[in-house]
């Protein structure tokens, strides 16, 4: 096996030689590619096919990488690749000249090229170009998979995109369905009165989650910071100053593990809506993910793996608690004591810390036996208020606050609160993630004194949210991971 991959290897390093030899001829007779800056496009390869009726023996450019090529004498035929799909073009030595016609016959599979010409159908129906100017636009100097077996790699796919792109067209269609995750997401906010705004990746203080930061350190200032982990404390001090209602879309960096829904940067949305609740988001939250879904997918049914989950009915609403009671068949109501709690979680084999409070292990219950069962959209309301350092308590019960998930295959797709804007309630739950952080808990939150400040300025009632636009993309292109919806996703470098 090695031997024959060195024989490979060999092969291939030949054929990059011969493909250099190629473009410094071109140079030497005043033809390098590399010289050329611009190239006039009218048309898309699907646009021609889609209104062929319009642009029969019509002139057209095109350009794009070439994909096939079948010399036969006088005449060949190649396929060029452009953004939208590829079309078949006919080069013929009449057409375009003797001179460039050999210059094209040297051509790569792979090179760029320009093709001017009519729009016909050949004998055998297939919509084509006739070409009357070939022109090289730049010479690829690398060998493309071979097409039949195309680029199945993951590791070699994810680290070199560039080419997952080129061979695989349901990867380019996941990237293009991902963009439009996004524009669908901003015309959904910005017809709901919502302003887009952009807040800081570097922070002193990185807060708004439970999540372990990166942190690096800014030289002119001699300076330590981190990498924001959340967009939520200065979004909220935006609701402070009148914007009433904002929303963030950005990187967000968290010191966690690679899984198959977990990358260390990842894209996070974040909203804040002046005068609502947690209840007011559950609202926009359904009626974002159908407009979403119908955008992007033209369905409120979507399809992944082996389940279909409905957008057309309303979502299910039910509290942790009563989550746990009914797959865990424990009552948190009849729970009083932490005692007690510890007792039901050894009892049902529940691993806890002994850092954790009652409220750490009603949610340890719910991870280990009801997030799997969520596969329909389903908003789990009222979490403990020890998991929610940032959330409104429930008035009538101050052991848990206003707050939900929701939840879709088993995943949790957004996060929201009724937001905590009282500064001395908030001041105090400071105290007890920087209690928790001085016991070992990495995650925990440390006290943000402007963000303190902004809030004794006056918060009005507010409801936020964040979504995992990454997650969302996944369900809306049945990806199996999240590395298949980053275009450039966090690997491990080659050289470890």
């Amino acid at each position: 096996m090695a031997e024959q991959k060195n024989v490979q290897e060999q092969d291939i390093n030949q054929l990059i030689k011969v493909r250099h030899e190629k473009l410094a001829e071109l140079q030497a007779n005043g033809k390098d590619p590399f010289q050329i800056t611009k190239f006039d496009v009218t048309h898309h390869s699907t646009d021609i096919k889609d209104n062929y009726d319009e642009l029969e023996e019509k002139t057209v450019t095109i350009a794009g990488r070439m994909m096939f090529k079948r010399i036969m004498g006088k005449a060949s035929f190649c396929n060029i690749q452009d953004l939208k799909g590829n079309i078949q073009s006919y080069v013929a030595r009449d057409s375009i000249g003797e001179d460039s016609y050999k210059d094209f016959k040297k051509y790569d599979v792979g090179d760029i090229l320009g093709i001017t010409g009519k729009v016909f159908t050949t004998k055998t129906g297939e919509i084509s170009i006739h070409a009357s100017s070939v022109t090289l636009l730049s010479k690829s100097l690398q060998i493309l998979p071979e097409k039949y077996h195309g680029l199945t790699d993951t590791d070699t796919r994810y680290r070199q995109r560039y080419v997952d792109l080129i061979m695989n067209q349901d990867v380019k269609e996941t990237f293009i369905k991902r963009s439009k995750v996004l524009s669908s997401i901003r015309r959904f906010l910005d017809g709901q009165g919502f302003m887009e705004v952009e807040t800081p990746m570097l922070v002193s203080n990185a807060g708004g989650a439970a999540a372990r930061p990166f942190e690096t350190h800014f030289n002119a200032l001699n300076e330590d910071l981190k990498l924001r982990i959340s967009l939520e404390l200065y979004l909220k001090r935006l609701i402070v100053g009148g914007l009433e209602r904002v929303y963030e879309i950005g990187r967000v960096f968290r010191n966690e593990g690679l899984d198959t829904r977990h990358n260390p940067e990842f894209t996070l949305m974040e909203l804040y809506q002046a005068y609502t609740d947690y209840h007011g988001m559950m609202d926009l939250t359904e009626n974002l993910f159908r407009y979403v879904a119908q955008e992007v997918n033209g369905s409120l049914i979507l399809e992944y793996g082996e389940h279909t989950m409905d957008l057309s009915k309303p979502f299910e609403r039910i509290t942790m608690v009563d989550a746990v009671k009914k797959y865990a068949d424990v009552d948190f109501n009849e729970i009083h004591t932490l005692e007690e709690a510890r007792a039901i979680a050894k009892e049902k084999h529940v691993e806890f810390e002994e850092r954790h409070t009652k409220g750490d292990i009603l949610n340890l219950f719910f991870e280990e036996y009801v997030e799997e069962h969520l596969i329909q959209p389903t908003f789990v309301m009222d979490h403990p208020i020890e998991i929610s350092p940032l959330t409104k308590k429930k008035p009538e019960n101050p052991e848990y606050v206003e707050r939900f998930e929701m939840f879709m295959n088993g995943w949790e797709m957004c996060n929201a609160y009724s937001e905590l804007n009282d500064p001395i309630d908030q001041r105090e739950r400071f105290k007890a993630q920087e209690a928790a952080l001085a016991a070992g808990d990495e995650e925990a939150n440390t006290t943000d004194e402007d963000f303190l400040n902004a809030l004794c300025v006056g918060m009005p009632p507010t409801g936020g949210i964040g979504y995992g636009i990454d997650r969302l993309t996944m369900l809306m292109t049945n990806s199996p991971a999240i590395r298949d919806v980053l275009l450039f996703p966090t690997m491990k470098s080659l050289d470890k």
